[in-house]
Formats: C-alpha cells, sequence, structure tokens
C-alpha cells in the first residue's frame, strides 16, 4: 500500500517549497521580510510547467499525494523580470509578485491525471563575498476555470514529454 507522498518529499527541498491549487487568472503577491538589510542583494523569479501523470487527494484533509505520480512532461522554463522589488531595504522587505497566466495551456476539468504544476522559484544572492544563494519554490497545481481550454495538456504544441533512458 503506497503511503502519503507530500510535494517537499516528492521533488524535494524540505521547507523552501510550498505548494497550492490555483486558478491560472490568480495572480500573488507576496512580501518577503529578512529581517536584516538587504543593500546590494540580486532577486530573480523564474517559472517552470511540469506535468505529472496523476495525483490523488486525501479525502479527509484535501491535500494532494504525490505517492504514485510521475513527471512525464514540462513546459519550456520562463524568466520574470520586473516581478521583484524592495520595498525597504534597511528592513529587508521585497514585493515578489506572482503573475497571472503562467500556465496558458489546456487543463482537464478536476484533473486527477496530466495535471499541470507551475513551479515558481523565487532565487536571492546576498552582498556576501562569497555570496550566499537561496531559493524558495512554489508550486501552484494549475486547476480548470471559465476561459481556460478544457483538454490534455499533453497534446499541446508546446509540450515537450520526458523520456527516460
Amino acid at each position: 500500500m503506497a503511503g502519503i507522498l507530500d510535494f517537499q518529499q516528492y521533488i524535494g527541498g524540505a521547507d523552501q517549497i510550498k505548494i497550492e491549487q490555483a486558478f491560472p487568472k490568480d495572480q500573488k503577491n507576496l512580501v518577503y521580510n529578512f529581517q536584516q538589510n538587504i543593500t546590494g542583494w540580486q532577486f530573480e523569479l523564474d517559472y517552470q510547467t511540469i506535468v505529472v501523470d496523476e495525483i490523488a487527494f486525501n479525502r479527509n484533509t484535501g491535500q494532494p499525494n504525490f505517492a504514485n505520480s510521475t513527471v512525464i512532461g514540462t513546459f519550456a522554463k520562463v524568466e520574470l523580470a520586473g516581478q521583484t522589488s524592495v520595498i525597504n531595504a534597511a528592513l529587508g522587505t521585497v514585493r515578489v509578485t506572482f503573475p497571472q497566466n503562467m500556465y496558458t495551456g489546456p487543463i482537464i476539468p478536476d484533473a486527477r491525471q496530466n495535471v499541470p504544476i507551475v513551479v515558481v522559484a523565487l532565487t536571492w544572492t546576498d552582498a556576501n563575498s562569497p555570496a550566499n544563494i537561496h531559493t524558495h519554490r512554489w508550486a501552484l497545481i494549475q486547476c480548470w476555470e471559465p476561459d481556460v481550454a478544457a483538454g490534455d495538456p499533453t497534446l499541446h504544441v508546446n509540450y515537450t514529454a520526458l523520456t527516460v533512458a
């Protein structure tokens, strides 16, 4: 019998990965508070959509279970310029925007198979020498909504299947 496997265990990264279900039209604004002076720090934001063959959900908690999931393909990585801004360098606050429509392909309504997941990575590099580099990842399970084409993401022209030799 398969156990419960969360996204942190599935894709790796412990506390540096957060997972949510989201609609393609959702836009998320976050404020990171580093609680220190961040003068000279660099911030990068990018994302890539992966497709998993199946996802189960815990009936009691609603949390996704990746115990039987396999990544079967991807879409191209995208760099997100202009989506991070330092609010106050001395206090260490940064605004990060996950824009809407990061995934624009088809989604199977109430999908449990061939599910697109947008993985957004925020990477920051401090001003030390040598620099410390850290990344947080957000996994956004894409859910069908009106105005999204109902269909199989693996049939989209920009989908790239993964093959393991």
